[in-house]
């Protein structure tokens, strides 16, 4: 059964257009976190009306990647240390089930395709050297395959349709790098295995430990990166 792709439909209508784009910048920082969405500018920006443009902001709200407030008007979403541990929080859960729909419905071939996948991955010079673990969006990235292959319209729509691009956003703005990338990679390469055996309570085990360990990590970073700066006011006041 094929299942519809919300981030991979053509774009056919002017607003369809105008909603990649702005996606993609926003997702970028072309267009900055936390920014105030002026109507006439963006119209100007892409020629458009902005009947036209509010139908491709109500998708980018729809996406969480702006937010709308009365009497003040639209923003792009700010990136918080908040937000980012809950986004985890929420994909721990929806990814798991989405592993376990994968050991379940994934084809052979779309498990064939998933292992030369992390081959290519294996391939890149930053995870050889163990700083970095970056996925180009798409068809190259591990956990967008697996939701894919859950063959779960509601899980598909839920996490392609309106979270995949606020954790590109978040990926984007807090960086790839990680001590965790080579890590990562062998976690990914178990959790494939455990959905071509056709184990889902372990292929959701494994999603899930993988990106709750993901999240540990952001944790610990944030922690130490806290402890530093406080350390450096006390030197400062002392000196």
């Amino acid at each position: 059964m094929k299942i519809t792709n919300p981030t991979q439909q053509a774009a056919v209508t002017t607003a369809d257009k105008v909603f990649q784009q702005m996606q993609h910048a926003i997702v970028e920082g072309e267009i900055a976190a936390g920014s105030k969405i002026s109507e006439p500018e963006l119209a100007k920006r892409y020629q458009i009306s902005r009947s036209t443009l509010r139908e491709a902001l109500n998708r980018l709200e729809k996406c969480h990647l702006i937010e709308r407030k009365a009497n003040v008007g639209s923003r792009v979403v700010t990136c918080t240390i908040e937000g980012l541990l809950e986004l985890y929080i929420t994909r721990e859960a929806l990814e798991g089930m989405a592993c376990r729909q994968a050991a379940k419905n994934m084809s052979d071939e779309e498990i064939l395709h998933m292992q030369d996948m992390l081959k290519i991955h294996a391939q890149t010079q930053d995870l050889k050297d163990g700083v970095a673990y970056y996925q180009e969006e798409g068809n190259l990235d591990f956990h967008y395959k697996v939701i894919l292959g859950s063959h779960n319209k509601q899980l598909i729509e839920l996490i392609c349709g309106q979270l995949y691009h606020l954790v590109r956003m978040y990926r984007c703005q807090f960086g790839m790098h990680s001590p965790r990338a080579s890590r990562a990679f062998d976690e990914h390469a178990n959790i494939i295995q455990a959905i071509a055996d056709r184990d889902g309570e372990l292929a959701e085990m494994l999603m899930r430990r993988h990106i709750a360990a993901s999240r540990k990590n952001i944790e610990n970073k944030i922690a130490q990166e806290i402890a530093h700066k406080e350390q450096a006011n006390i030197v400062l006041i002392k000196s």
